[in-house]
């Protein structure tokens, strides 16, 4: 008897210490392809911080056809990579998406023309061809024409707008006179194309203006409502923080993580080395949403007159409960 209840006992304790060290599984949904845009998270799960916090990360990438929050509402990720502008119009749409961390505090979007087309400041915009990112890349740039008063239905006094892909191919081919790119990533790629700065005209969206927040991490409103999901998404954004923090420091580094994880080969050493370097340069120390940027954002999606990205005002669609558990 005495052996039989001693057997039942070390079954009870080995099941005890099994759910003591078990990791919490997360799905994070990234907005683009794997590269070093992200490369927070994937040093986060490749040094072990996620480990560290109990925590089993599975990374998805994204792609030109994937959008963050239709993936988070159809129940295939638990937390996303998204641009404010996207998740607030989602938000306005149905999907209650809410921000519990804003590892970026700068934006990195710019549009990028050619000098010889003549473009010198946006007035010379209309009757021009425009390339833009959809999925929810849009809404920054559709603000900005907006708050210009400039159409964008293709008419002579507006802009054609060119749905660009995943390559800066309609500037190299002059299919349109300006594409959107990033600081850290198609910049770059028309530079290494041979086109030289000087022949470029560069439009940051933070000199113009009308910069929203980038890549914020956003969950389902109803999940906050778990003290457990709040304390695991905590955990989740601290060992994130701590992933980027590093790779900020080793850029280099980080790059060769970011290689490991890419699937497709495509990309190379040298530009994801410079995409990291320049990502640093966008970073928040803390991940903490600053409520001023906030505001800003709010007000230039607002901003569009009789077509804004959003028509009122959100409410709910933040939240500093993540964070200050950190």
């Amino acid at each position: 008897m005495k052996k039989v209840f001693a057997t039942a006992l070390g079954m009870a304790f080995g099941l005890t210490s099994f759910s003591a060290m078990a990791a919490d599984d997360i799905t994070l949904q990234l907005k683009w392809v794997t590269q070093a845009q992200f490369a927070g998270y994937y040093v986060a799960r490749d040094k072990g911080f996620y480990e560290d916090a109990d925590l089993d990360v599975t990374i998805n990438p994204g792609g030109p056809d994937i959008a963050p929050a239709q993936v988070i509402a159809g129940g295939g990720a638990d937390v996303i990579v998204d641009w404010m502008p996207s998740a607030l119009a989602a938000r306005e749409k149905g999907v209650p998406l809410v921000n519990i961390a804003q590892p970026f505090a700068k934006s990195g979007m710019e549009l990028t023309c050619l000098k010889d087309t003549g473009i010198t400041s946006p007035k010379d915009f209309p009757g021009r061809t425009l390339g833009v990112w959809f999925f929810g890349n849009e809404y920054p740039f559709l603000s900005w024409m907006s708050k210009l008063g400039i159409p964008t239905d293709g008419s002579d006094k507006g802009v054609t707008v060119l749905k660009q892909g995943f390559n800066v191919d309609p500037l190299l081919q002059k299919q349109a006179d300006c594409i959107s790119t990033m600081t850290y990533n198609e910049y770059w790629q028309v530079i290494d194309a041979g086109i030289p700065a000087d022949d470029l005209v560069v439009f940051k969206y933070e000199d113009q203006g009308v910069a929203t927040l980038e890549d914020g991490l956003y969950v389902m409103e109803d999940k906050l409502k778990k003290p457990a999901f709040v304390d695991k998404m905590a955990r989740f954004v601290n060992a994130s923080m701590k992933g980027w923090a590093w790779a900020k420091e080793h850029p280099e580094d980080a790059a060769m993580i970011v290689l490991d994880h890419d699937a497709t080969g495509a990309q190379t050493e040298k530009h994801q080395i410079r995409m990291m370097k320049e990502v640093g340069k966008l970073l928040s120390n803390d991940g903490v949403l600053s409520e001023d940027a906030y505001t800003r954002t709010v007000d230039s999606l607002m901003s569009g007159g009789s077509a804004p990205v959003i028509t009122k005002k959100p409410e709910g669609a933040w939240t500093h409960a993540v964070t200050d558990k950190m």
